[in-house]
């Protein structure tokens, strides 16, 4: 990762971590601290397929502002991946900023 594709990065997780919390505010989820780069969707925050499905949809809209191929990120040959961290999201989402 290019020093510019980092600090994009960097910049993609504060708004994500933004994103989720306001995404999760009436959750009654059991994370632990804070959310950051190694917090996953599925394990720590609770997510479920359909949550991702809108995560997405809302990272286009309020983020990138543009199309994202998000299912090069979901799917890794052939089959949906098990689970994601913010980090990984906003390493791919900081490519097509």
């Amino acid at each position: 990762m290019t020093p510019e594709q980092k600090a994009k990065s960097d910049a993609v997780v504060k708004q994500l971590i933004a994103l989720l919390e306001d995404f999760t505010q009436d959750w009654d989820n059991e994370l632990e601290g804070d959310m950051g780069r190694d917090t996953k969707l599925l394990a720590d925050i609770g997510f479920e397929s359909i949550d991702i499905i809108q995560l997405a949809v809302a990272i286009e809209e309020d983020i990138s502002k543009k199309k994202i191929p998000f299912d090069k990120l979901l799917m890794k040959n052939g089959r949906y991946i098990d689970d994601l961290s913010i980090g990984q999201i906003s390493d791919f989402v900081a490519l097509f900023i």
